[in-house]
């Protein structure tokens, strides 16, 4: 068994807003290592957003094709609107290769992947609190009004489901939330 890897995939979700990109986005600056997958989304870009960095940005034709392929690991509609979906094969090859694996992605997709890779992580990113959230997602100016408003009601059942994670991390600041997820990454993937 020497130099063998387990690398089990560890998975993050959590509420809309809580900051699951940006603390996905601080694991990919600072820790290199770690591969992160590239979901593909039938939304548009966000400002600064970078094609096939931050998502895979797809047309509905496209994103149709890869589900009748079953070449996502997972998919959802995601906020009643766009869709969104995991490719399978590079998760398969990042674990098959042994390298420290973080898959960031909604409450639906975290359900879907549970139940055809049970024996992944589970992550949970909790806000410090409700009006926290609430200021985050204000804040953001990406959404409009009505967005908001669909994305707060979402937020409290997601909310809700923090008990179906393995693990929860608050993420009261980015850096520290970046740094507790690498480090349980980092103890999935040992050598054994």
């Amino acid at each position: 068994m020497t130099g063998s890897h387990r690398s089990r995939l560890v998975v993050l979700a959590g509420p809309t807003a809580v900051g699951k990109g940006t603390v996905a986005a601080a694991v990919r600056e600072r820790h290199p290592d770690v591969w992160l997958s590239v979901s593909a989304t039938t939304r548009a870009p966000r400002p600064g957003e970078v094609d096939g960095v931050h998502y895979h940005f797809v047309d509905d034709a496209t994103f149709d094709r890869l589900v009748a392929e079953e070449a996502l690991l997972e998919w959802a509609v995601v906020h009643k609107a766009a869709r969104y979906g995991t490719p399978r094969r590079p998760v398969e090859e990042a674990l098959a290769a042994g390298r420290p694996s973080l898959l960031e992605i909604d409450l639906q997709g975290a359900r879907q992947v549970r139940a055809t890779m049970p024996q992944a992580v589970f992550v949970f990113l909790k806000p410090p609190s409700w009006d926290e959230l609430v200021r985050r997602l204000v804040g953001r100016g990406t959404e409009t009004e009505a967005e908001r408003e669909r994305r707060l009601a979402t937020a409290e059942d997601e909310l809700a489901a923090e008990t179906e994670f393995d693990v929860t991390i608050v993420n009261r600041e980015v850096q520290a939330a970046a740094d507790e997820l690498v480090a349980l990454i980092r103890l999935e993937s040992q050598p054994g």
